[in-house]
């Protein structure tokens, strides 16, 4: 199954907030989705850090593993983080 990495951008218009850009591993569709519709965990380890969303074509919750890059755009980014306590 492929992997769609994690990107960031700005808005289409060039300025505003940033954009990310997913893939969902059900339906195997691409999209761009706005800081407030993911979810970042960081926890202890590999395994407790991931982000979260809703795939907006399916409609499925996408849980993927989020290593240091995919840590520093997303919260970079303004999206909400939630830090497990260790």
């Amino acid at each position: 199954m492929p992997v769609t990495p994690m990107t960031v951008g700005r808005a289409p218009d060039g300025g505003g907030p940033a954009v990310f850009r997913a893939g969902c591993p059900h339906c195997r569709t691409s999209f761009e989705l706005a800081a407030g519709e993911l979810r970042l965990t960081v926890g202890a380890s590999a395994r407790t850090t991931f982000y979260s969303f809703t795939c907006p074509e399916c409609g499925e919750a996408v849980r993927k593993p989020a290593g240091e890059r995919i840590v520093e755009l997303l919260t970079g980014g303004g999206v909400r983080t939630l830090r497990l306590q260790r």
